[in-house]
């Protein structure tokens, strides 16, 4: 299978590049949350150019073995998720949009709490046909770059990240 490698570097990029693009929407999130396990990485280097605070939920869409479920179900949620969403402004934040299932998943999750708006950033997008779909709700989808449909090799799943960053350099 053919696989994409990324180094931190790529990613932070990626991320400073994703965070111009929020600012130039004009949408200016209260808060963002990020779906574990995959998006708290990029939400927390988001943070550091949109300085808003990250909640985190759970969401489990594959098994141990990387194999998708039949639907994905929710591991953790947020404490007091209606005080802490209800009329706030919400980035979803995830490192992929592979299958979109998980996405609209949480974002239906996000919805029964009444959020002001909900805006999605993820750090790369499959180019393929979707099984989830991103509720009409969602006004501004913002994707870091758009990609094959490969598997994607991030660092902080790296065991050895010298052979990661060898990887992602074509050696």
């Amino acid at each position: 299978m053919e696989k994409y490698y990324f180094t931190y570097n790529d990613i932070h990029r990626t991320v400073r590049s994703l965070a111009e693009r929020v600012v130039q929407t004009g949408f200016a999130p209260d808060l963002t949350v990020a779906i574990g396990t995959g998006g708290f990485i990029p939400a927390r280097m988001l943070k550091t150019f949109l300085k808003k605070p990250i909640l985190a939920v759970g969401i489990a869409y594959y098994d141990d073995q990387n194999r998708a479920t039949e639907y994905p179900h929710t591991i953790q949620w947020i404490d007091e998720a209606q005080r802490k969403i209800r009329g706030k402004k919400i980035l979803l934040i995830d490192e992929v949009d592979d299958s979109r299932v998980t996405l609209e998943y949480c974002i239906r999750e996000l919805l029964r709490h009444e959020p002001a708006e909900i805006a999605v950033a993820v750090l790369h997008n499959k180019k393929k046909e979707k099984r989830g779909s991103i509720p009409p709700e969602v006004k501004i989808y913002l994707a870091g770059a758009d990609l094959e449909d490969k598997w994607v090799c991030y660092p902080w799943d790296a065991i050895d990240i010298d052979a990661q960053e060898a990887s992602a350099a074509g050696k």
